[in-house]
């Protein structure tokens, strides 16, 4: 599986790095690079709920193989519309139908991933998941960046793309993917909501997806709008490959952040080290934003990237440790629209900002938020005031036992 999704996840890297630059050299409008973003990561806002019910009730393999498929048709019709140089509306519908397959789709998929190991590698497996996620990141674009100066197509990359869906789909047919546990489950309107309950119970996961609702919102707009950023700042003309060399490189910090959570940073108290992670991350972002040259913005961009996914993979990590296995699929979809569906709209609020004043000032606005959640995502705070609550039997304790490094003990 992991091998599968990691060929997959290149294609859609390759895809995900040459659409914004496809729509930049088209319109030359942040603006609209915001609201391409918005089409093809805005779902994850509308239907993660729904899907999150969907991952915890029904059978996952059948599930993840339809959602493949759907993102394998709209990419590969991606190809020929951009070929033809489609009105850009176009490809903005074939966005919004790869989006609403990753939606769908994410839930499921981060709920299965816990059920293929035990809780003692869930670190270890959340952190190789996070290498082959931000790898991929940094193997897409070179790839790209090989391709075009080979003279392969942009409409080309979208056809490889499509193809790799297929790696994911032969390894589910082949994988034996655990059904969850039967439980009872609310009925109607509360099944939609149960997700939300479940995580205002649990106070450290609660306070996980409200740092990372507004750290997507404020601090990551650069991730979805990179090619005007790049652009804006760091004077990169048209049809360099500059652009895809250096998100590249920030892939290849951002690659080794996820996986330093689960080798080197193994003997640490994991709540600490997202706490460390905003810390760096302000004074990346701080660094990345007063650059005014490539040469400059290659030497902070992997810092940067390494910043940004050492701390999410941390809280993604103390997040799914503090769930059970029947409630995963339904916590997860909030923190995959707190994750994925509140960046894009981060872009619609700051690209046309950056439009009228650049890119440098917005960003000196995330390196300042991510410094306030440095001190607020204080988890083990959280923890030991639970602990001293458990002591007191008129105050209720949602939290589980944990262990030094704030992993839940389980059972």
């Amino acid at each position: 599986m992991w091998t599968a999704s990691f060929s997959s996840s290149i294609g859609t890297w390759m895809q995900n790095v040459v659409l914004p630059l496809y729509v930049l050299d088209r319109t030359d409008s942040a603006s609209m690079v915001g609201l391409m973003v918005f089409a093809q990561l805005g779902p994850l806002l509308f239907l993660s709920i729904p899907a999150g019910v969907i991952a915890d009730r029904f059978d996952r393999r059948k599930w993840l193989i339809a959602m493949q498929l759907l993102q394998l048709a709209f990419s590969a019709l991606l190809a020929p519309l951009v070929a033809a140089n489609a009105p850009i509306w176009s490809i903005f519908l074939m966005s919004l139908g790869v989006g609403m397959g990753n939606a769908l789709n994410a839930p499921a998929w981060s709920a299965m991933l816990p059920t293929l190991v035990s809780r003692e590698d869930l670190a270890g497996s959340v952190s190789l998941n996070s290498a082959m996620i931000n790898g991929s990141r940094v193997i897409g674009p070179i790839i790209v960046a090989i391709l075009r100066s080979a003279g392969v197509s942009i409409s080309q990359i979208f056809l490889i793309n499509a193809v790799t869906y297929l790696f994911v789909v032969g390894a589910l047919l082949r994988t034996n993917v655990p059904v969850p546990d039967k439980v009872a489950h609310a009925a109607g309107w509360r099944q939609l909501t149960a997700g939300v309950q479940i995580a205002r119970a649990n106070k450290p996961v609660w306070r996980l997806l409200v740092t990372l609702f507004t750290f997507s919102l404020l601090s990551l707009p650069y991730v979805g709008l990179f090619a005007a950023v790049v652009r804006l700042n760091f004077g990169v003309a048209k049809g360099s490959t500059t652009y895809e060399w250096l998100y590249a490189t920030w892939g290849f910090g951002a690659c080794f952040g996820g996986l330093a959570i689960g080798t080197v940073f193994v003997g640490r108290d994991i709540r600490s080290m997202i706490r460390y992670g905003f810390f760096a991350f302000a004074i990346a972002l701080s660094a990345f934003a007063a650059v005014r040259a490539p040469l400059g913005a290659f030497l902070v961009a992997p810092v940067l990237g390494f910043a940004y996914f050492a701390t999410t993979t941390s809280m993604n990590t103390v997040l799914q440790s503090r769930l059970e296995d029947h409630e995963r699929g339904r916590v997860m979809a909030l923190w995959f629209m707190a994750f994925g569906g509140t960046v894009p709209l981060g872009n619609l609020l700051f690209a046309p900002v950056i439009d009228v004043i650049g890119a440098r000032w917005v960003l000196f606005g995330g390196a300042l938020w991510a410094l306030y959640l440095a001190w607020w995502c204080d988890i083990a705070r959280i923890d030991r005031s639970a602990e001293e609550g458990s002591r007191n039997p008129l105050q209720p304790d949602h939290t589980a036992s944990f262990d030094e490094h704030g992993i839940s003990a389980g059972e």
